[in-house]
This record gives structure tokens, C-alpha cells and sequence, in this order.
């Protein structure tokens, strides 16, 4: 099949882009500004704020599938800045959406926990969204827009997505752990807010199965694990073989964000598990896979 991947300069877009590569697809992927990954597959520079470009870029790759990777997902920036927010997460998702439409192509639109408000998590495809913040509002009103003009699209909700960046530039949550345990340096992390961390190359192996079987609906394509964050830096410590004692326990009402986040949050993976091929992985073989992935980036 023909695949479009937005956000293919991403963490989890760039792995889409390998694996599908891998799988004998032709894939385009669509990223801001220059390439910045490996692989062969065609790339074009396109900013999907500006629908006629995302227009024309869908109508040049007339693909089989879209994978709607691109987002803001930086949570106290989209809170600062909610036109940037708005654009990124709610008319990129539009533009992109009807390009799909327009193609014939089947569209797997990646989502977010974060349209949850906390209080009730674990939550499974069927629970009702109430988001809180400027973030979880676009997510959700992008997921909104996906039902409308693009109906029969996956939509595959994922969380705490983390991995061995492909390129420099911010760090994902567990990259940063990594960065600043390797270097003895201390990371406080809360012990209040319970999330299910996610391999980006587990995420990326669901959505590229979601694609090629044109599934559609709600699915929540993540990490096979909930607990809270901590527990999670702790088992990362004892894979990588990092001090435990660096881990610092903290509330997240000390911090002061700028943005509310979801405290019982998570997601049930039931779904996934049952009717996936690519199933959810649970916590000690994505730490062992993330682990392998940073001592291969670093030569050892």
C-alpha cells in the first residue's frame, strides 16, 4: 500500500515510517521543515496549518492510509499558547482529515489520555472524555473532528510515549530520565499521577496494524502497564542499572504547572490485546527494548 505519516520527523512518526518501510509499503512521510531521520521512503516538508499545502501534499501521495502522527503534545506550551494549540491539534487534524476523505484513504488519527480528566482512571475505549486544559481540549476536539470528516478513522489513543529520540530536541519523559540518571543526577518524579507508559515502537507496531487493516473506532494503543510514575523510573533504574535513590518522589500539586494534567489516568488495553496482532507490551520487555535502543544509540 501507498502510507502517508505525518509528524515522520517524530518519535513515534519516524518509526511508523521504518516499520512500514520494512513491510514492503511505499511511505511518504510529511514533517516541518528538513528531513531529519534515516530511511529511503519520500518526505515532504509541509506545515499543516496551511490547508491548501496539506492538500496538495495528500493529493500528490494519493496514499491507502494516513497516519496522523503530528501534534503539539507539549502540555504547559499548549496552555501558554492556545492559538498554536488550537492550530497544531484541531486544524491540522481538519486539513488532514479531509485530504484523507478526499484520497479514498483510511485515516488512523493518534490521540491522547489526556482527553480523560483523571478521576476515574484506568479508562477503556467505551469511558466518556472530559478533558481539562488547553492540550486535552484540542486533543479532544481534534479526535471530534476526525469522527466528522473522516468517519470510519481509527482513533488510537496512546500515552506517555517514550523511546530513544531519532533526532536532538526534547526530550521525551523517559530520554530525560535516562539523560540525567546516566549522569548521576538526581529527577523528581510524582508518586500521585498513575499513567501507562508507552514504547514508541510497540505505539507506532499497533497504528501501522491499524492501518493496514483499516480498522476503525476507538483504540487505546499503548503500554501494557499502569502505574505511577516513580514505580515507573524505579524499574527503569534497575534494567539500565542506574541508583534507585536518584528517583525523588514529589506530588504534582508542588510543582505549580501551568497546565492541570490528569491524576488517575491510563488506559485499559483489553481491546488491543484481543484483536491485535501487535499486543501491548508490558513493563520489563519495553524497558529491556528501550534499553537495547540507547546502548545501540551510543555504540556499547
Amino acid at each position: 500500500m501507498r502510507v502517508l505519516v505525518t509528524g515522520s520527523n517524530g518519535l513515534v512518526g519516524s518509526r511508523a515510517c521504518e516499520l512500514l518501510e520494512k513491510r514492503g509499503h511505499a511511505v511518504v512521510g510529511l514533517g516541518r521543515g528538513p528531513r531529519r531521520t534515516g530511511g529511503t521512503y519520500d518526505y515532504v516538508s509541509v506545515d499543516l496549518t496551511r490547508d491548501a499545502d496539506v492538500a496538495q501534499a495528500l493529493s500528490s501521495a494519493a496514499p491507502d492510509v494516513v497516519i496522523h502522527c503530528a501534534s503539539m503534545t507539549d502540555v504547559d506550551s499548549c496552555e501558554k499558547n492556545a492559538e498554536a494549540a488550537y492550530a497544531a491539534n484541531v486544524q491540522a487534524t481538519a486539513a488532514v482529515a479531509r485530504g484523507a476523505r478526499t484520497a479514498g484513504a483510511h485515516l488512523v488519527h493518534v490521540s491522547t489520555d489526556y482527553v480523560f480528566d483523571g478521576d476515574a482512571g484506568p479508562y477503556d475505549e467505551a469511558a466518556v472524555p472530559n478533558p481539562r486544559g488547553v492540550y486535552a481540549l484540542t486533543k479532544h476536539l481534534g479526535e471530534q473532528t476526525v469522527r466528522v470528516l473522516a468517519p470510519g478513522s481509527a482513533i488510537a489513543r496512546t500515552a506517555v510515549v517514550y523511546g530513544w529520540p531519532p533526532v536532538e530536541g526534547r526530550l521525551n519523559f523517559g530520554a530525560w530520565l535516562v539523560t540525567n540518571l546516566s549522569k548521576g543526577q538526581s529527577v523528581r518524579l510524582f508518586d500521585d499521577q498513575i499513567v501507562s507508559p508507552s514504547l514508541a515502537d510497540n505505539v507506532a507496531a499497533m497504528l501501522v496494524e491499524l492501518g493496514e487493516r483499516k480498522l476503525g473506532g476507538v483504540w487505546n494503543t499503548c503500554g501494557g502497564a499502569v502505574m505511577d510514575r516513580v514505580a515507573f523510573g524505579r524499574a527503569l533504574c534497575e534494567v539500565f542499572g542506574f541508583d534507585a535513590g536518584l528517583v525523588i518522589p514529589t506530588r504534582m500539586a508542588d510543582l505549580k504547572l501551568p497546565s492541570p494534567r490528569p491524576l488517575k489516568s491510563g488506559l485499559k488495553t483489553d481491546k488491543a490485546r484481543a484483536e491485535l496482532a501487535e499486543k501491548p507490551l508490558d513493563l520489563a520487555e519495553s524497558l529491556s527494548r528501550f534499553h537495547a535502543s540507547w546502548k545501540a544509540a551510543r555504540g556499547t
